[in-house]
This record gives C-alpha cells, structure tokens and sequence, in this order.
C-alpha cells in the first residue's frame, strides 16, 4: 500500500486510482494533455498509413492473411507515447501536503461561587435551583479551552472546593459531588464566598481573573461584609460576575403530607449583589428559570473568551520523480529499439 507514500518508485502502487486521486498537483493544466497524446499518435499513425508510399506487389490470396504478430511493429511508439504521458504527469508536479494546526491561549482565570444553603431547595427551577446551577456550570466548563477553572460552595461557610485547574473532568466530577449537607452551618455567607475567591486568584498571573458569584438571597452569615469583600476582589484585578436566581412571590418548597407542593412566600434582594458586580467591574445578572439562568452562563461565556492563537505548519512532499524515472526508462527503451535493427524487423 502507499498510503503513507513510502513504496519504491518502480512500484505499481503509484498507478492505482486512490494513490492519483490523494495527490494535489501543483499545474494540474499539464494533466489536460494526457488527453491529447494518444490522439496525437493516433492521428500520426493514420496520416502514415494513408500517405506512405505504397508499391502494388502481386501476391497469392494465401500471403494476404493477417497475423496479431504485425501489431509488434508498434511498439517503439507505444513506449515513446507512454514515456510522454509520463512525462506531462511529472511535469504537473504531483505532491502530498500535510497542514498541521497548532492552538494555544492565554488561558484566563475562572472561580465559580456557588451557593449550597437550604434555600436553593426551592422548586421555582427545574428541579431545583442547586441541580439547574450545577447542569449550567457543567455546561459552561464543556465550552471552555485552556482556562483555569476553580470552584467555592457556600452557605453559612465558605470553602474551595477545586482549586484553579484545566483537569475538566474533575472539575465535572466535584459538580455532580456538590449537595446541600456540604456545609453544616446555615445562612447565607456572600461575603466569606468572595474572600475564598480573592485568596484563590490572588496569586494567580493571568492577565484575566473572573468570578461567578451564584446566589438566591441575602448576606445572612459570615463576618465579611461583601462590599468589603468585593472591593478586596477588585483590588486583586478580580472581575466579578453576578448572579441572582429566584421568583418574587410564592414558589414551591417540598411537598405535603398528601405529596402537594408547599407554596412559601420569596423575596429577592438584588441591591447587595447589583453592587458587588458594580465595584468589581463585571455585570449583574437575573435569572428566574433554568432558561434564563442557561442564556446568563452563555453570554458570560462569551464575555470571557480568551484569544485563541493558531500558526499553521504546511509540509509539501514531491513525487514527479517517480513518474519521471518511470519516463526515462521507457524512453530508454524506445531509443534501444528506435536506434538499432530490431526497428527494421519490426517494421518489416
């Protein structure tokens, strides 16, 4: 086989159809004149047979019988119009080019904050407001190429959960991991959740640090105020997303006895986190369905796309020479022929 274009040059293998058809041809107008050689010949040989000087012979009705072995005379022009076809193949350059693609970013920097507390129960999202967080945070780290991605959960306390890392798959697998007995405490810690951030990135050297702040309710718990939180975060180059989930009004919450949905009152204060996203410089977002919430991730998503860098690489190999060998020894064949008796025997 010459898939990988490593058979010898006398091998049959560069005439086979798939061989020809994998090439690109640097002149491929010469190929046009595969097609005239042959008539050029057969035109010749036409004009030869009617012009040639013929002298009557009489001779018997036995004599007159033809033999396949008359046809033998054509042979040196076979071999000259094979060495041709050849010939114009060379001359359309046949080649091989492989065109390698080389990508790379500068990664940016991405801490997802999200909140665990009791209240992110609640069914307004599908099925809840913590799974419907999760599916759209998995979601936006399947979009990403060469960032460093981190994670914190909150509720009454704030932890990391993964640290900044381009191991995708576990990040995923720390996501599907996240549930609601995490943290013991209860309450609702935004501004410990942001100070966790801060110190995460805060070594960090990426010329692009992002925060995604999720949460559904007020600074509850905690002994750092988030403004104060956010205005660290700002200090550290840190741009901060964030993200209000919930309906205003009454929302299911569990089920009854008789396995009915409990409807309890939500309100939603945007003021604290409206500022956060203010001072750090980044856009304040709310979300009161899973719809929503996905089209937030989607145009964060956009926000924050790193340039993506490509050189390309292109390796061309020639391969004229092997037809061009192949000419040669056909030509060489035609002038030991052409060149010696054996021409006048054959004609004869």
């Amino acid at each position: 086989m010459v898939n990988d274009y490593s058979a010898p040059w006398y091998s049959l293998e560069w005439y086979q159809p798939t061989t020809l058809g994998n090439f690109s041809w640097e002149h491929p107008e010469f190929l046009y004149l595969l097609l005239a050689v042959p008539l050029i010949f057969v035109v010749r040989w036409a004009l030869r047979y009617y012009f040639n000087q013929k002298l009557p012979v009489a001779v018997s009705q036995r004599d007159l019988r033809t033999s396949p072995i008359n046809l033998v005379r054509l042979v040196p022009e076979l071999l000259m119009m094979i060495a041709l076809l050849l010939i114009i193949t060379a001359l359309a350059r046949p080649q091989k080019t492989n065109e390698k693609v080389e990508q790379w970013t500068e990664g940016i920097d991405i801490m997802i904050a999200l909140d665990i507390s009791q209240s992110m129960q609640i069914e307004d999202f599908t099925p809840n407001r913590l799974q419907a967080a999760k599916r759209v945070a998995l979601d936006f780290i399947q979009g990403r190429v060469q960032d460093r991605i981190g994670i914190v959960v909150f509720s009454g306390d704030a932890f990391s959960l993964a640290p900044l890392t381009t191991d995708y798959d576990l990040l995923r697998s720390y996501i599907n991991e996240i549930n609601f007995e995490m943290i013991e405490n209860r309450g609702t810690a935004i501004g410990s959740a942001m100070a966790v951030v801060t110190n995460r990135m805060r070594e960090s050297e990426s010329k692009s640090k992002v925060c995604i702040l999720l949460s559904d309710g007020d600074n509850t718990a905690g002994n750092i105020d988030p403004i104060t939180a956010a205005e660290l975060a700002s200090a550290y180059n840190i741009k901060v997303y964030t993200i209000v989930v919930g309906k205003e009004g009454l929302v299911p919450y569990g089920k009854d006895f008789f396995g009915r949905p409990n409807m309890i009152e939500n309100t939603v204060d945007e003021t604290t986190l409206r500022k956060m996203a203010e001072i750090g410089g980044g856009q304040f977002f709310r979300a009161t369905d899973n719809q929503a919430l996905s089209q937030v991730f989607q145009k964060i998503d956009q926000y924050e796309k790193a340039e993506i860098k490509e050189t390309r690489f292109k390796d061309t190999s020639d391969y004229y020479f092997i037809y061009l060998q192949w000419a040669i020894c056909f030509f060489l064949l035609w002038l030991a022929l052409k060149s010696t008796f054996v021409t006048n025997v054959l004609q004869d």
